[in-house]
């Protein structure tokens, strides 16, 4: 039997799948490590945290291994986008990592715009100026670290340092160079105009390179501390939502994906590199060869669960925390909840803005403000969706992935917010099962990654909207969309008292 590892670098953890030529997953190791927080905003990685923990991870995998390491053909990556990693001459580290959730860099999107336009930065990056991109991040070194950025030799993405430090290669791929804002999305390189209008070589820029792409072997070193043989293949990998898109199947015109995780993301493909979203959309390279994704984002999904059980219950798990809420009917009583507890990407991008609970009545218990979050957070993929449709897309098959796969009551709840049927997977791994299928791929063992997923991924059960649930969502989620412009100067009134 032959096998491959698949990597996802998230902000949290490194995830590990060590995936037969099945698609089944043989072994699954995690190791989690800190965020940096030095200030309100700020949110840094120390990279050598993701090495050691990698290293860590691999070794006990192989320490575990029954087989012949030398069956493990190959290694891929998904990997946490937009992260800025720092290396000089010497290839050495300059500073942490600043992360995707870094909101640092409002100045320097402000000054993206002035020197670009915002059209024109549109038709280049296909996406608008967030605090959360590279480019901006490079900014802000630039202007407050300038004795950092004189000894800059190079800038790599997260999982593209991981990969570096394991081959010695530098490279990055389309999906996540979509995510730096220096990327023409549609010709597929650098571009020009961007890195001079801000005097930025084209040297501190890696070389691009497919995601299925081989870019190396082992190091001896990295080999000796993992006990991997030195003649495992290693591939470039994806974005860890192009990775997601890969490992749920979503390879082809009219599939959409649905994932919750810390944030929440709904994902479409597309075939063509010119449709005109006017920004309100994210529109990345796929992982998937001169293929696309249009992409909404919820900044505050999983995480606004997460964040009321640890505020309000937090000696429960989630179980005993959802246990009482297929006896709540849709609408919680009158209850609704905003998830913009840190801001919001789609249809917003509004750092400012902050979560609401709106209709809090007396008769409210626990279960009801819980369906309310898990209505609020879908409601608020709802308005990713509503965007694809109003574009003209079709979407009546959903894949759910990620926390919100996790529930039944969720699953019914989704198909009957977003009014489409809903796909659970059989064997859901996300992100990283896309990167064990980067490596399947670049391996050989598939044509095309389209080949992969009928082998790899199946279909566990689907939920189809009901139709009394739909026409109540419906009418709450139009009180749910007024909620942001009833609540936004009020918000912007409370910015300066939060500390």
């Amino acid at each position: 039997m032959k096998y491959v590892i698949g990597i996802d670098l998230g902000t949290s953890a490194v995830k590990i799948l060590l995936v037969n030529q099945q698609g089944e997953v043989c072994k699954e190791i995690s190791k989690p490590y800190p965020l940096i927080i030095e200030k309100s905003g700020y949110s840094e990685q120390n990279p050598e945290e993701w090495v050691e923990k990698t290293t860590a991870g691999l070794a006990e995998l192989i320490e575990h291994f029954d087989g012949d390491v030398n069956d493990i053909e190959g290694i891929s990556f998904s990997g946490q986008m937009h992260g800025l990693v720092l290396l000089d001459q010497d290839k050495e580290v300059l500073r942490n990592a600043i992360l995707w959730n870094d909101t640092r860099t409002t100045e320097q999107c402000k000054q993206i715009y002035e020197a670009v336009g915002k059209q024109t930065l549109l038709e280049i990056t296909k996406n608008p100026a967030l605090e959360g991109f590279t480019l901006p991040k490079i900014l802000w070194v630039k202007e407050n670290e300038p004795e950092i950025y004189q000894r800059a030799y190079t800038f790599m993405l997260p999982k593209d340092y991981l990969r570096f430090r394991m081959t010695g290669n530098m490279h990055t791929e389309y999906s996540d160079a979509a995510g730096t804002l220096l990327l023409n999305v549609a010709k597929r390189k650098w571009s020009s105009e961007l890195l001079n209008l801000f005097e930025i070589p084209l040297k501190l820029c890696p070389p691009l390179v497919e995601s299925h792409a081989y870019v190396g072997t082992i190091q001896s070193e990295f080999a000796s501390q993992t006990g991997l043989s030195e003649a495992t293949k290693v591939f470039a990998g994806g974005a860890d939502n192009a990775c997601g898109a890969i490992g749920a199947g979503i390879l082809k015109d009219g599939k959409t994906l649905c994932s919750i995780g810390t944030s929440g993301v709904v994902l479409s493909y597309e075939e063509k590199n010119d449709l005109d979203f006017d920004g309100k959309v994210h529109y990345f390279n796929h992982g998937e060869e001169n293929a696309y994704y249009t992409m909404g984002v919820t900044l505050a999904a999983g995480y606004s669960l997460s964040w009321f059980k640890d505020t309000f219950f937090k000696n429960e798990d989630f179980d005993e925390l959802l246990k009482d809420l297929n006896q709540v009917s849709p609408g919680s009583n009158g209850l609704v909840f905003t998830p913009y507890i840190a801001g919001e990407r789609t249809p917003y991008a509004d750092s400012a803005i902050r979560g609401s609970f709106i209709g809090i009545d007396a008769a409210h218990e626990k279960k009801h403000f819980v369906r309310a979050v898990l209505e609020g957070i879908t409601f608020s993929l709802n308005d990713s969706i509503e965007l694809f449709r109003s574009s003209g897309k079709s979407i009546d098959s959903i894949i759910s992935i990620g926390g919100g796969a996790k529930n039944e009551i969720w699953l019914q709840m989704q198909a009957d917010i977003f009014n489409s049927k809903v796909e659970k997977l059989n064997n859901e791994q996300g992100p990283g099962m896309g990167a064990a299928m980067l490596a399947a791929y670049g391996s050989g063992w598939f044509t095309s990654l389209k080949d992969c997923a009928d082998v790899f991924i199946q279909s566990a059960k689907t939920y189809d909207p009901i139709p009394e649930n739909v026409k109540v969502y419906k009418e709450i989620f139009a009180v749910y969309q007024q909620v942001y412009s009833q609540t936004k100067s009020l918000n912007d009134q409370l910015k300066a008292l939060r500390k």
